[in-house]
């Protein structure tokens, strides 16, 4: 049976579920069609799962810690079980007001795997979406006068390092844990890497990471790159870079091992399991991308800067684009779009005014241009840097490791990009993004009064450090 619709989204993650509340706002008739729970890798295997289980940890590590607060405990332990029981009930409770607001929203929801059909009797464009049930219902037909591709992402895998569940595991396995391993060899020392690497190290499990790259979170900051080995370090965790692992080399047994030629060299490395953290890949498989003309390179959907594939009534976002893989990104990139079929103007996505966030402990947060990238983009850049040894509210908290870091253009003294590890800075980095989002200069931001004894003021010494003016120093 054929459904009409004026909008049709395949993926009800984060930016399908956010274009579809978008499209309800502005009164569009609107369908989602989603083969799992609604949330999509976000709600159910990435964001929220995971930071659930690392603020167990972090509490662990901090109640472990408590006799320097003057707290004596004795008898700490972890209790995964309980761990895991918290974060299923937090995804829960999120997945209930997902499917709340759709509800609200008068939002269709098909649970059923959608693919695109070509031109056919039911449209004289490709784009008409077959919903397939697992129950073997007969497939309905949704025809939309336009379409949002927003199927998302997945692990990406290493040819040889194939994950089995078990012994070699991805991320997507990682938050179903049922029980802590001894140890765990991570390849890829990326942001979802040092993540898992923080958390397992705080819940007390031997770490070992193994980057490719010559430092961890190579599209960071460098300093930030610097801070963060260094405090995993400090924590026991075993960091190895310019690592090139050698899946021939993997031998199974009571525990995974396997090499990796690290400066011409071979050396061995074993745990009692592996987690494969090596990026995303898209998810365009089987969805009948063939049907139509929209053009992928390297599995990615391509599309102008209103998310138009070469389709032009097919839209896409997300994960599945490419980009910055972010759940906030997603979301802005779906609001635009669905605004942009609506006929309302829109401005195209600048990454550089997309706050990144990482959350080990402690956490790192940036936004725009590192240091080095703005050098080699042309720019006489200036620097300023506070650490937050110097901020009360930091030595309060017992936090006082890191720093803010700010970038700035000499020649016209805009802000060209913010970086930050410390205490709580992944709250904190949204003040930069809407400096950023302003215009705003370090003057202006150094101007702003931030309230004493907070963690924000080290923006405001950080803002004077760019002039030499920092109170603090």
């Amino acid at each position: 049976m054929a459904k009409s619709y004026d909008l049709v989204i395949l993926g009800g993650g984060t930016g399908g579920y956010v274009a579809a509340i978008r499209a309800s706002q502005l009164g569009l008739k609107t369908a989602v069609v989603e083969c799992g729970p609604l949330g999509g890798t976000c709600l159910h295997r990435g964001c929220i799962p995971s930071k659930a289980l690392l603020r167990s940890a972090e509490v662990y590590a901090t109640v472990k810690d408590a006799e320097k607060y003057g707290v004596v405990t004795s008898g700490v332990t972890v209790d995964f079980g309980k761990a895991q029981e918290r974060k299923n009930a937090i995804v829960n409770q999120l997945h209930n007001g997902v499917k709340y607001l759709l509800k609200k929203g008068k939002i269709d929801v098909y649970h059923g795997y959608g693919r695109l059909l070509g031109p056919s009797i039911f449209s004289p464009l490709a784009g008409a979406v077959s919903v397939e049930y697992e129950n073997g219902q007969e497939n309905d037909i949704l025809v939309p006068e336009h379409l949002i591709i927003a199927t998302g992402s997945r692990p990406r895998l290493l040819p040889g390092l194939e994950s089995d569940g078990v012994q070699i595991i991805t991320s997507d396995e990682a938050v179903h844990l049922t029980e802590l391993p001894a140890s765990i060899l991570i390849v890829g020392g990326g942001v979802i890497g040092v993540e898992w690497a923080s958390m397992f190290s705080d819940f007390g499990v031997s770490v070992t990471v193994l980057e490719y790259a010559d430092r961890l979170v190579p599209t960071e900051d460098p300093d930030i790159s610097a801070a963060l080995k260094q405090h995993l370090e400090k924590r026991g965790v075993k960091v190895v870079t310019s690592a090139k692992v050698l899946p021939e080399t993997l031998k199974k047994g009571e525990q995974v091992a396997v090499e990796a030629e690290i400066n011409g060299e071979r050396q061995a490395f074993s745990a009692e399991k592996m987690l494969v953290s090596v990026g995303r890949a898209p998810n365009t498989d089987d969805i009948g991308l063939d049907n139509t003309a929209v053009k992928t390179e390297r599995g990615y959907i391509v599309t102008n800067a209103h998310y138009q594939t070469a389709e032009s009534h097919i839209y896409a976002i997300g994960d599945v684009i490419g980009g910055l893989q972010l759940a906030h990104v997603a979301m802005h990139e779906g609001i635009k779009a669905v605004e942009h079929i609506a006929g309302l103007a829109t401005e195209p996505l600048d990454p550089t005014m997309v706050p990144r966030c990482i959350y080990t402990r402690p956490e790192a947060a940036s936004i725009g241009l590192t240091e080095q990238e703005a050098k080699e983009k042309g720019y006489d850049v200036k620097v300023g840097k506070f650490s937050f040894k110097a901020i009360g509210k930091a030595l309060v908290y017992g936090e006082a490791d890191g720093f803010v870091k700010i970038v700035q253009d000499k020649r016209t003294d805009d802000c060209l990009g913010v970086h930050m590890f410390g205490p709580h800075v992944t709250d904190m980095i949204s003040e930069a993004a809407l400096a950023r989002l302003l215009d705003a200069t370090p003057l202006e931001i150094a101007e702003t009064i931030h309230p004493h004894p907070t963690l924000s003021e080290i923006m405001g010494e950080a803002a004077l450090d760019v002039y030499g003016r920092a109170i603090h120093a």
